[in-house]
């Protein structure tokens, strides 16, 4: 009917946004980013290595959607402050941003030295809570926004030989609810998608052994991985008009394995 209310798909649209997803040549990152272009948003493609980075965009835009590169180390300072510089000069804006990346050495806590600690950290919470810091700053300006982290289910809970990631991870989620009470008033949300096991090519190995790969499938309720493409959805929902009133929240993606006894 003619002056009704907006059709729901509406307030998925991306169109006019310009979104940064951190590490998103492959796996979970590559997904999400494809995701927020196909709804309408200028994807920011990141990754270390320009090649890598460049044939992503390539791909992308050969799919129809709008990528651009920005090759950066999320854990440099100095990169992430030219990479910034960069979208301001030539993007004028930024309006989602995704902290995606992330780095594991699965280790029990007196097997790991400090440097490697402080690596691990370096990479998966404080290049975080930069990030969100710079894109804030951004965002601001436009009176719109969306800070979204990727964290995980380890997060919650702990398992032997692993010790640090979960605390960076648990670090994120924390972030993300102060950033929830601190820039809402600006028109900017902060949340989190919390990812189970997910058959990505970071975890190809385990999928892959006998011994491991099943046995982790049989865990969940839903008895298999997920698969990339699945996060896709959280991703476009958070970063979209449609999640306006949602802050401060973490959205579990683990097909239930966080809740089964």
């Amino acid at each position: 009917m003619a002056g009704g209310p907006p059709h729901i798909l509406d307030g998925f649209a991306l169109q006019g946004r310009v979104a940064l997803i951190t590490g998103s040549t492959r796996g979970l990152g590559l997904c999400m980013a494809r995701a927020l272009a196909q709804c309408g948003a200028r994807v920011l493609i990141n990754g270390r290595r320009e090649d890598v980075v460049q044939a992503t965009v390539t791909q992308l835009r050969e799919e129809g959607l709008a990528a651009d590169p920005l090759v950066f180390d999320v854990a440099d300072d100095a990169a992430r402050d030219a990479a910034f510089c960069a979208i301001d000069a030539d993007v004028g804006r930024l309006d989602i941003l995704v902290n995606n990346v992330g780095a594991r050495h699965r280790a029990r806590l007196r097997d790991i030295d400090l440097g490697a600690i402080r690596a691990l950290i370096d990479t998966d919470l404080i290049a975080g809570i930069a990030l969100s810091k710079l894109a804030a700053e951004r965002m601001r300006k436009h009176g719109w926004g969306r800070l979204i982290a990727v964290t995980s289910i380890v997060g919650e809970l702990a398992r032997d030989g692993d010790a640090v990631y979960p605390a960076a991870k648990q670090g994120l989620t924390g972030l993300m609810r102060a950033l929830a009470t601190e820039y809402a008033t600006f028109g900017i949300t902060s949340n989190a998608i919390a990812p189970g096991t997910f058959a990505t090519e970071a975890n190809a190995q385990m999928v892959a052994d006998p011994a491991i790969g099943p046995q982790i499938a049989a865990r969940n309720p839903l008895r298999r991985w997920g698969e990339p493409h699945e996060i896709a959805a959280a991703a476009v929902f958070l970063a979209s008009p449609a999640a306006s009133y949602v802050n401060g929240h973490v959205l579990v993606v683990d097909g239930g394995l966080s809740v089964q006894f």
